[in-house]
Parts: C-alpha cells; structure tokens; sequence
C-alpha cells in the first residue's frame, strides 16, 4: 500500500533541461566570479565596472532558456511531465506567496522570511521545481519592491541556486520529521548567508577605488583580491545576512511542519509524476446496430452479454 510519503514525489527533470541547468549555473558562477580572476590587462580587468552590465545582460537570455526547457511539456526521456499545468499553478500560488513575504521583509534590518518559504518548497518539489520558484519569487518581488535593475537577474540566478540546493538535499523520501527541520535549518541558514556573500561578490567592482583596503583592485592577485572582498563583507553587508540566517533557521524549525505536511499533500493531489494520457474509447462489440443510440437496449442503457454478467 502507498503512503503519502511515497505518493509525493518532485516535479520531474528531463535530461536537456538538467544540462541547461549545469550550463548556466556554470556561466552564471563565471558572472559572479570574474573580479576574482581577471587577469592583468585582461579585457575584463580593463573594463571592470562595465563587465557587470555585460553579464547582467546575458543572464536574463540564459536563465529564459533554460525556464523554457524545464517548462516543456514533457522531458526528453521517459515520457515524464516537467512543468504543466498543475505545477505551473502551484508555482504561481508559491512564487506570489514568497514574493509578498519578501515585501514583508524588505529593509527591516535584513530580515526576509521569504527564504524560508522557497527553501522548503524546493525540497519537496524537487531542484528543477525550486530553480524555476526561486527565479520568479525573485523577479515577482522586485517588481512589488520596486527593486528591479542590473542586480535582479543575479539576484534571481542566486535564489534559484538556493532552492535548486534544497531540492539536492539527502533523504528526500526517507527522512522526517524532526531532523528533517533540523537539516533544513541548517541548510536554510548556510545558503541565506552564501547568498548574500555572493552578491557582495556581484557588486564588489562597482565599488573599487572607494577605499584601498576594502575596494577591488583590477588584475591584482586572487589571494590579495580575496582578501579585500571578505573584508568589504564583513564590514558591510555581514550583520544582516546573519540575521537573514537565524530568521531563516527559527521559521524553519517552527514552522516548517505544517508547511511542508501542506506542501506534500499538494503534491500528492496534483500527482507531478503521473502522465495524463487521453486513450482511444473502447468499442462493445455487442452494440446494435441498428440502434442510433449506440446502446442495446431501448433506453439507451448498455445491453448486458455473458462476459459482464456477475
């Protein structure tokens, strides 16, 4: 007999889309970590505070390749559903709620209960499900919080890596329960702080010049470099990731019961995994006809034969 538990499994992942999904994370590290290697007279070290706006250019055409690919209507093996219309309704419900939490959040001392909200849902749902939330959470609260600009498509790239790393998580169809919480506590805290350490890391080269013990310098070594940026961190940008991280870890531990019991039994109602497939009507070999009906008998109800009979 299944059980819940077994009934409520993550939106599925085609191949294509997964590769899409490894090329941009791949392109999107190399956005976010170019200052650190840029080397001397590099035409990225030239240009350092123009890169920024290259990069931030590109992504929105990458990430909308690879939305497309995960929103297909069947992956390429297996003749599995990726994003159709169940989920696609679900995502919508999701990204509007983690979008006015955001909203909540925003500019009170860095804490963004939104985290907690798409953490949990990448789990349940799965990384392909989560990398799509995170990304439409992201943009749908920009556009609330008036917060849109050439730091929103790394914004949303690196929410959808949190919510993609949800979803990788061990124990997805065993674990329960209490140390489930306590794993996504811990994963909810390290992945609000890694967030905001990486776009740090994304608006570091504007900043260059401002101060030398703090600012980026073009070209220098990456130890030199690395130095400075984690200084820039601490100094700046530290204290409400913290709190980002201890908000995210206390609701999960709190709330996180209810909201994932509620998120799996959407799961399960909505059925992500199971194809629906339209089959030709069976045809009764013992229809009259003569009967315009097609039934077999005069009130239009099917004429019983001797395989139906109890």
């Amino acid at each position: 007999m299944n059980t819940g538990d077994e009934l409520s499994r993550p939106v599925p992942l085609g191949r294509r889309a997964t590769a899409l999904l490894v090329l941009v994370s791949v392109l999107g590290l190399a956005a976010f970590g170019w200052p650190l290697f840029a080397a001397p007279g590099s035409a990225l070290a030239a240009h350092s505070v123009d890169a920024p706006w290259l990069f931030a250019g590109l992504l929105p055409l990458l990430l909308a390749v690879v939305l497309a690919q995960i929103a297909e209507g069947r992956a390429a093996h297996g003749g599995q559903v990726g994003l159709e219309a169940k989920s696609v309704a679900l995502l919508g419900v999701l990204a509007a709620a983690g979008a006015a939490l955001r909203v909540l959040g925003a500019g009170t001392a860095g804490l963004e209960p939104m985290f907690f909200l798409v953490v949990l849902a990448g789990r349940v749902l799965g990384p392909g499900f989560g990398f799509v939330l995170g990304n439409v959470s992201m943009f749908a609260s920009a556009l609330l919080t008036g917060g849109v600009g050439p730091w929103l498509p790394f914004q949303m790239l690196a929410m959808g890596w949190v919510c993609l790393g949800a979803g990788l998580l061990p124990g997805a169809a065993t674990l329960r329960g209490r140390r489930e919480r306590w794993l996504l506590a811990a994963y909810g805290a390290v992945s609000a702080e890694l967030y905001g350490l990486i776009m740090d890391l994304q608006g570091w080269p504007y900043f260059a010049g401002t101060s030398a013990s703090v600012s980026y310098v073009p070209g220098d070594a990456l130890s030199a470099n690395l130095t400075r940026f984690l200084l820039y961190h601490v100094t700046t940008a530290m204290g409400w990731d913290l709190m980002r991280c201890a908000l995210t870890a206390v609701l999960c531990l709190t709330l996180g019961r209810r909201v994932l019991l509620a998120l799996r039994r959407a799961s399960r109602r909505a059925a992500f995994h199971t194809p629906v497939r339209f089959g030709e009507p069976q045809k009764n070999s013992d229809v009259s006809s003569s009967n315009p009906n097609g039934s077999g008998s005069a009130n239009g109800s099917p004429k019983a034969t001797d395989n139906t009979r109890a």
